[in-house]
């Protein structure tokens, strides 16, 4: 028998470059939606325009310490009124497991602003579906500076931290 031919070992400079972010998987964690005022609301609806005030939230978690593995849920929250009137409450949280390749001081904003960036058109697509499917018309959020919010999140808590 003859021996098999030596297979090399792998060159770790050879090896291409780690992207800084990976995205692993993306899934609704949480999704609720309440329209406790139908089908009576849909003749005011005809009449009038809601207000849709919308929450936004990014929220993130390290999966092991050993591992650059986080999960990052970005929450959405939206109640429609007409006046005190509910039209409809939807709540999601949708979330994805990442893997950062970068330097520790790098990580954050990777986390916190370009992996809510690349995760955002998919929880939009949900939202508007949802609403879309709950008889009203698609709730289409507008993109969101998820680099604005986060410096205003570090703003607050340097304030918090100093006094």
């Amino acid at each position: 028998m003859a021996d098999a031919p030596d297979t090399p070992t792998p060159d770790p400079q050879n090896q291409a470059p780690q992207p800084p972010l990976v995205i692993n998987m993306q899934y609704v964690k949480d999704l609720s939606f309440e329209s406790p005022n139908t089908p009576h609301v849909f003749a005011e609806l005809s009449r009038n325009q809601p207000e849709i005030p919308i929450s936004v939230d990014v929220e993130v978690s390290r999966l092991s310490k050993e591992s650059p593995v986080f999960e990052v849920i970005l929450g959405f929250n939206a109640e429609s009124r007409l006046g005190e009137r509910k039209v409809f409450v939807l709540e999601l949280k949708y979330a994805a497991t990442i893997t950062v390749n970068a330097a520790q001081e790098h990580m954050e904003p990777l986390i916190m602003v370009e992996a809510p960036r690349v995760m955002f058109p998919f929880a939009r697509q949900i939202i508007a579906e949802t609403t879309g499917n709950g008889g009203f018309p698609p709730l289409m959020l507008q993109p969101i500076d998820f680099l604005a919010l986060y410096q205003q999140r570090r703003a607050q808590a340097n304030a918090q931290a100093q006094g």
